[in-house]
């Protein structure tokens, strides 16, 4: 059994990963401070000895005894991180300090839950771990953008100063039970407007693409990394599925699996939005033996059905 920490625990990602690790019969200590996540997420756990939901804010200092630590900690979506935008890169910059800090006096492994929003608005397509990225350094989207591009440079300066051991992930959009229903995620936005029969909102022509991974996949890829025994690779690594959509036609694809009698509509693109977004997963599929298994269609099943009965 492993004591493991998990910051943004009760987050849409952190409450599966939580789920996942306390089925494999680890301890787990779930810190939130709830600002997108939800004791909602969790509650079925918390009957468990095993399992401690804690409020707390990572932008401070904690202590703990633990072995391992993930943190995925961060608003993630465009409407939570410019609502509080300077809270948003203190989460990531203090919070990888912080977290860093407690890993390095500890000799605990540290996974740092990075994003595919790194590479900016890509001209490299698809995207390799090697590429730098295309990111606009002073718009709205830069608090995430260079907060997550600061977290993986701190964790490997920390990695190579005081040779703490880290691994680095970078996450391509992630849908499935447990979204935020508010949060502004297409996947989400389209399930709800469809399923309530209101217009869909496409931004631009709905040409631009995205790479939609089901929430178990990137669950396993998040475990696999970590629990990677290879010293010298700390990533990062691409965690995504690299099937390629429209927005155009994954709106369509939800219209189609509800029956909904909803119209697209089409606005006005937002500031920095990519066009482009598809990973290269060739070293995930050689250093970890991942790949996504779960089709779209499969999973927007049962995203739309939990939806279904939020709503």
């Amino acid at each position: 059994m492993k004591k493991i920490l998990i910051t943004g625990g009760s987050g849409f990602v952190g409450s599966h990963l939580s789920e996942r690790l306390l089925n494999e019969g680890n301890e787990i200590i779930c810190l939130d401070n709830f600002f997108t996540g939800s004791k909602e997420n969790v509650i079925h756990l918390m009957g468990n000895k095993y399992f401690e939901l804690v409020r707390h804010d990572i932008t401070m200092p904690y202590f703990a005894e633990i072995d391992e630590i993930y943190n995925l900690a961060c608003p993630a979506s465009p409407v939570h991180y410019q609502y509080n935008a300077i809270k948003t890169i203190k989460t990531s910059v203090l919070g990888s300090i912080n977290m860093l800090g407690l890993a390095k006096r500890k000799n605990a492994k540290i996974l740092q839950a990075s994003t595919s929003e790194v590479y900016g608005d890509p001209i490299e397509h698809p995207q390799t771990e090697s590429y730098w990225g295309n990111v606009n350094p002073i718009g709205i989207r830069s608090c995430y953008d260079e907060g997550k591009r600061v977290a993986e440079t701190l964790f490997m300066d920390y990695h190579r100063q005081n040779k703490v051991r880290i691994k680095i992930i970078r996450i391509f959009n992630t849908y499935g039970p447990r979204m935020h229903k508010n949060d502004g995620r297409v996947v989400s936005n389209f399930i709800i407007q469809a399923l309530k029969n209101k217009n869909i909102t496409v931004y631009g022509n709905g040409k631009q693409t995205r790479s939609f991974q089901y929430i178990d996949d990137l669950v396993s890829g998040m475990i696999k990394m970590m629990n990677n025994t290879e010293d010298n690779f700390v990533g990062p690594v691409n965690i995504g599925n690299p099937i390629e959509f429209t927005i155009l036609q994954l709106a369509q694809k939800v219209i189609e699996l509800i029956g909904s009698k909803s119209k697209i509509v089409f606005a006005k693109l937002p500031q920095d939005d990519p066009m482009q977004r598809k990973p290269d997963i060739n070293l995930a599929k050689e250093k970890l033996e991942w790949k996504p298994k779960i089709p779209l269609e499969k999973g927007l099943i049962k995203t739309i059905e939990y939806f279904r009965k939020k709503i």
